[in-house]
């Protein structure tokens, strides 16, 4: 008597005599990824359509084959395409997105899908999808930062040579331009971007063909998939190549360090949109009101940049400890990574977007800056340049301007310009120096306005500063000539 097949087995579970996870609706559910990993579906088209010309370049699969599962691969793409998480060929049994496609294939092309699988392993090909996603993903990032850096830069063209404080430990400390400020933001996003690139170039290897953990006894040029696909030259390992997530912990890492300078971004932005600064102002789209206050219009937008922030820590802490105890080769363990990698992903594209946003409505309220910036002395630092340059040392001068500044709040004063040169020559002379160290050209180092005209050190955040940032920023992001 003939033994009937199992139809419900999976089939990669032919060994365990209708005993499989299927069986089980908890276990089938507990081992499925399908409600996640549906969005790797073009990636795993595209790695396996290499993987079958390979096979057919060295013999494994004839012509005919290689025909058929183009055909069967690229109709169940347009399908998707359409139909996304409608396909019918989305089985919560088959559990993840690379069975669901083998799946659909067989039904489509009959044997020639079967042979598909040759000489590979969902471990490597896996693997092979998320550095396959990565670098897609990354082109979409990298669309996000390029116009979150035009916007910046616009907005610095209007209002950059805005005379503003800059603070240190949230006090005034000197004088700088709005211009300086945003190219602050813009040096540590470019940082946030060039990370990006920095991972694809270490992770820059690829796994197919590494099979489950020790490689193929069949004819397999891992040479070719390599060069047919854009991630890199074959692995050196198959037991690494297989077991390690580095990949998806960079991307996540450099996910969380972008949504922390996005966090603190929204943050200053959130203090300078108070009433009690009122630096800046942003379109009403952006802000929400309050259910009982009439009059409020809160910052909502920039504060769940900043909330989120938080999630994509959480991200980054889970995937690293999921994967700190993992030994070498593939554990099931692994299949929670895309759960950290694509949520990561998904709220720092989105906090990207709108940043943009934000920064392309936004304006610096410069007449109201302007009405403030006597306080807090923010020339002080420019004063004791100024001494310095007059041959005082400058922990001397330091010390002098610090008898001047105790000197205005003594007598009520608020700026230092509101002192005459006696004065200055005064604590001068009583500090060791010359009784005429100062001379009215002093008046040309006060006041905020002068002080972001002097700043000469490259990089700064003054005039000269700002105008060779912005050039070169500019420059960056002029359009190339085709």
């Amino acid at each position: 008597m003939t033994e009937k097949t199992n139809t419900n087995a999976k089939p990669w579970e032919h060994a365990k005599a209708g005993s499989g996870s299927a069986h089980d609706p908890l276990a089938a559910r507990f081992v499925e990824s399908i409600s996640y990993d549906t969005r790797l579906y073009r990636q795993d088209i595209t790695g396996s359509l290499a993987h079958a010309a390979m096979l057919e370049s060295v013999g494994l699969i004839t012509k005919k084959d290689l025909a058929q599962i183009k055909r069967g691969l690229k109709a169940i793409q347009k399908e998707i395409d359409v139909q996304q998480n409608d396909w019918p060929g989305w089985k919560v049994e088959l559990e993840d997105v690379h069975m669901c496609i083998e799946a659909a294939l067989i039904e489509k092309v009959g044997d020639a899908g079967r042979k598909l699988h040759t000489g590979r392993s969902r471990n490597d090909q896996v693997a092979l999808d998320l550095k396959l996603w990565i670098g897609d993903a990354q082109k979409k990032l990298d669309e996000q930062f390029q116009t979150l850096f035009k916007n910046m830069v616009a907005l610095a063209k209007r209002d950059g040579f805005t005379v503003m404080p800059a603070y240190t430990h949230l006090q005034r400390a000197q004088p700088i331009v709005a211009g300086g400020e945003i190219m602050a933001w813009l040096a540590a996003l470019d940082r946030c971007q060039q990370r990006f690139a920095a991972l694809q170039a270490v992770n820059a290897h690829n796994p197919l063909g590494s099979g489950a953990i020790a490689g193929s006894g069949l004819p397999l040029n891992r040479k070719q998939t390599a060069a047919a696909l854009p991630v890199g030259p074959p692995t050196t390992n198959s037991i690494d190549s297989t077991s390690t997530r580095d990949a998806a912990l960079d991307m996540v890492y450099a996910l969380a360090m972008t949504s922390q300078t996005l966090s603190r971004w929204a943050e200053q932005w959130i203090i300078y949109l108070s009433e009690e600064f009122g630096f800046i102002s942003i379109g009403h789209a952006y802000t929400t009101g309050s259910s009982m206050m009439p009059q409020k219009r809160n910052p909502d937008m920039l504060e769940l940049i900043r909330g989120r922030c938080g999630n994509v820590y959480g991200n980054l802490v889970g995937l690293l400890t999921m994967t700190k105890g993992i030994p070498l080769g593939y554990n099931r363990d692994l299949q929670e990574d895309k759960r950290h990698l694509f949520a990561a992903y998904d709220v720092v594209i989105d906090c990207l977007e709108m940043a943009g946003r934000i920064v392309k409505s936004a304006a610096f309220k410069a007449d109201h800056i302007e009405q403030s910036l006597h306080r807090g002395f923010l020339d002080a630092t420019a004063l004791a340049d100024y001494l310095v340059t007059q041959n005082v040392p400058f922990r001397t001068a330091h010390q002098i301007v610090g008898r001047l500044v105790l000197a205005c709040e003594t007598r009520k004063l608020d700026q230092l310009s509101e002192l005459n040169v006696d004065d200055f020559n005064a604590v001068c002379k009583e500090l060791g120096q010359k009784a005429n160290t100062c001379s009215k050209d002093v008046y040309q180092w006060l006041g905020a306005a002068n002080v972001v005209k002097r700043y000469r050190s490259a990089g700064n955040a003054g005039v000269s500063g700002f105008k060779a940032q912005l050039r070169v920023w500019e420059q960056r992001l002029r359009p190339t000539k085709k």
